[in-house]
């Protein structure tokens, strides 16, 4: 099997944009939780949310990309800029390739044309809004600008898209495919349709008087998740094609796993079934026991049930050698098809640096996961090897990247 690296990483995120502001803030714990500013949320019964603080698109694309995109585009786009710069890597069109995760694509975008299209006494769409919602044009606008001509894929599994699309990512190359690819996460989905439907389904947090500490996944007192936005890029090659360029490697992609519970389409398996076997496939691709791992960045959305099932997932699987564990949604919020790539890259950052970022908002830990160090508020010092990547979502759609140090 051939080795994959990575070269280049990319965040845009509620708590920076740029990887080093990104890692700056969620070690130090900062939240970048707050009431919504995008549009009025007043008469919403869920006001908060994590959107990406100040942001102008102008800063980072030119005009006419940001009319023809949505704002997860734009976060896929800004993210995929940075790993390629990182990477230093040049394009060799039929061998690079590009997989794009999202979970909703441009709902939002369709939410507020629908508003103003109903209210409008001109029936009238603007041609760009198809290509502006499609998921898969996120990935093409990349692709277009960066003459990426090899495989390109768009997945959506719900909240393992950014995980699922690394997997993706791997397995193209580990079949001959190409030599390097693209890993994209983005997601943007506030408007008020998405928080209706999630709000009456009881999964957010109302803790509208306190945004900062309305996450708080393992907490006894959590109330559910708060949305989030951004996006996450990784740059991936061959060993053989890094080494060949003099690229700066800074982890190695050691394993990937993909399972569904086939249990529930919004509930997890109570027993954490497909969290467990995910997780196990993904330590067997990497040639590696559970003991090796050091860290887990757990996919931990302070749902009641999520954070039980993981947690018990956890314990079942690493029994006696327990690896510390932190939730960043504490700070970031789930933000869903960006998540599985910008924790694989906190991930990373914690083998780099020898720094776990903390589970923020963690209190009073629920009895229930008591038995794991989630390094509660506070970052901790530890000498992490390989490090673990979780990310589940609806339909029991379940995800596992393993990334360890560059040997």
């Amino acid at each position: 099997m051939k080795k994959i690296v990575i070269t280049g990483m990319g965040a845009i995120t509620p708590v920076g944009i740029g990887v080093e502001e990104y890692w700056k803030n969620i070690t130090a714990g900062v939240s970048g939780i707050d009431t919504i500013k995008t549009f009025d949320p007043s008469e919403l019964a869920v006001q908060i949310a994590g959107e990406v603080k100040n942001f102008n698109p102008s800063d980072y694309l030119p005009k006419d990309l940001i009319r023809k995109t949505d704002p997860f585009m734009q976060y896929a786009y800004i993210a995929a800029e940075e790993a390629i710069k990182q990477s230093g890597i040049e394009i060799e069109p039929a061998r690079t390739g590009i997989v794009m995760g999202t979970a909703m694509s441009g709902v939002a975008t369709t939410a507020f044309t629908q508003d103003a299209l109903s209210s409008a006494a001109n029936k009238k769409v603007g041609p760009r809004f198809i290509p502006k919602i499609l998921g898969n044009i996120a990935a093409a606008n990349i692709a277009i600008d960066y003459n990426i001509q090899g495989p390109s894929f768009t997945v959506s599994t719900a909240c393992s898209s950014g995980g699922d699309a690394i997997n993706t990512a791997m397995m193209c190359m580990q079949s001959g495919k190409a030599d390097v690819m693209l890993a994209v996460g983005a997601e943007s989905v506030l408007c008020p349709l998405v928080i209706y439907s999630l709000a009456n389904a009881k999964a957010l947090s109302r803790r509208n008087d306190d945004p900062k500490t309305a996450s708080r996944p393992f907490d006894v007192t959590r109330d559910g998740f708060v949305i989030g936005e951004g996006g996450g890029a990784l740059v991936l090659e061959t060993e053989e094609h890094a080494l060949a360029r003099g690229a700066k490697i800074l982890a190695e992609l050691k394993g990937c796993g993909n399972t569904c519970d086939a249990h529930h389409v919004t509930a997890p398996h109570p027993e954490g079934r497909g969290a467990i076997a995910c997780m196990k496939l993904a330590l067997a691709d990497a040639g590696l026991d559970a003991s090796d791992i050091g860290y887990v960045n757990a996919h931990g959305t302070a749902t009641h049930k999520g954070d039980t099932v993981e947690t018990n997932a956890i314990k079942t699987l690493f029994g006696d050698k327990l690896p510390i564990v932190s939730s960043t949604k504490g700070a970031t919020g789930h933000m869903m098809g960006a998540g599985g790539v910008t924790e694989t890259i906190t991930c990373i950052k914690a083998i780099e640096t020898g720094i776990v970022p903390p589970t923020i908002n963690l209190n009073e830990i629920d009895p229930e996961c008591e038995g794991i160090d989630f390094a509660p508020n506070t970052a901790k010092k530890a000498d992490i090897k390989y490090a673990m990547s979780n990310a589940f979502g609806f339909g029991g759609q379940n995800s596992s990247i393993i990334v360890g140090k560059y040997n």
